[in-house]
């Protein structure tokens, strides 16, 4: 008897096929932007080594006794780093090695000094100049790593010649060689949204690139970066709503300068703020990064420039504002009162 195959109809229902039934490829960049994916995330993970050898020096420092830590804010800076060097080259005297204080630092000469007496042990100084020179090598390594990633980058096509508009946000300004380079590959300012820095802009173009037609709208996008819910649903009844366990260098990227919006003073900042009250803050976080995604998303594809003023209504916001503040006062037993008009930004 002859065999019999049955054909199966295509499975045309799964969004992840075909109408063959076949799945779909993974997302990959284009070579040139991968080239430029392989060295950040190699400078990403010299970074990382050289973390992980501060760590050891700081043990190192603590075995000894020796609370510089308590002294300086950050012994890697100018402060820090003279005094290590000076411990390393022989000095043990607390007075001498404070004597290389910065002018900029807070702490007085004497604070340093009573921070710096510790029994000075031949393994532990052993410990702490090895951890100090492979510190330093790995950041050698990891600048000399950025300057062939700028190199790189460079390379790949500009959707622009243009130099970027003015920086519009307050606190520290980005590099501004960086600054143009991202600027004249998207083709328009990443930096200028709440949050978003030079490392943000260096992932997204080393992860996806420029070129984002491969997204079909900005839900595929959230959803490629795992920052959309993932409803679990069994017989109509759902089963979980969290996301899924995406590993993506954007995606944290992007979670880091969620973080960053609680104090920021703008559209964005105040957006997140009545989401960490309202999800709390991990969930907060994931909003957030999902809204940058978006909003990142529309800029590079449409190189329409970000408008704050399209996530609210100013005027709205300024008068919720004001009744929550009249709330408050009320509650103490005040009436509020307006001097003058505020303006509204």
């Amino acid at each position: 008897m002859p065999m019999i195959r049955r054909s199966l109809p295509p499975r045309t229902n799964n969004s992840r096929t075909d109408p063959v039934g076949l799945y779909h490829a993974s997302f990959r960049p284009a070579i040139e932007v991968c080239a430029v994916r392989t060295l950040l995330r190699h400078r990403d993970s010299l970074v990382q080594v050289a973390s992980a050898h501060l760590l050891r020096l700081q043990k190192a420092l603590d075995q000894m006794n020796v609370l510089l830590h308590r002294a300086v804010t950050d012994i890697t800076g100018t402060t820090g780093l003279a005094i290590l060097d000076a411990i390393v080259a022989g000095e043990r005297d607390p007075q001498k090695l404070a004597a290389h204080r910065d002018h900029r630092c807070k702490q007085s000469v004497a604070e340093i000094a009573a921070a710096l007496k510790g029994d000075w042990k031949v393994e532990q100084l052993f410990t702490l100049r090895q951890s100090l020179a492979a510190w330093r090598f790995h950041h050698q390594l990891a600048d000399e790593c950025l300057l062939e990633i700028h190199r790189l980058a460079a390379k790949l096509e500009n959707r622009t010649e243009a130099a970027p508009p003015p920086p519009t946000k307050r606190g520290k300004q980005p590099d501004a060689a960086v600054r143009t380079l991202l600027f004249q590959k998207f083709g328009v300012d990443v930096t200028a949204v709440d949050g978003v820095n030079t490392h943000v802009g260096y992932t997204f173009l080393t992860e996806v690139g420029p070129d984002l037609s491969r997204f079909a709208s900005p839900e595929n996008f959230a959803s490629w970066l795992g920052l959309c819910p993932h409803n679990k649903v069994s017989g109509k009844r759902k089963l979980s709503v969290s996301t899924r366990p995406v590993s993506n260098r954007l995606a944290t990227a992007l979670r880091m300068a969620a973080q960053s919006l609680n104090r920021v003073e703008a559209p964005l900042g105040d957006w997140f703020r009545r989401m960490r009250a309202k999800l709390g803050p991990a969930g907060a976080v994931t909003a957030a990064a999902h809204k940058l995604a978006r909003i990142l998303y529309t800029m590079i594809k449409d190189r329409k420039p970000f408008d704050p003023a399209r996530l609210g209504n100013p005027v709205l916001r300024q008068t919720r504002k004001e009744n929550a503040l009249r709330r408050a006062a009320a509650k103490l037993g005040y009436a509020l009162q307006l001097i003058q008009p505020v303006a509204v930004s």
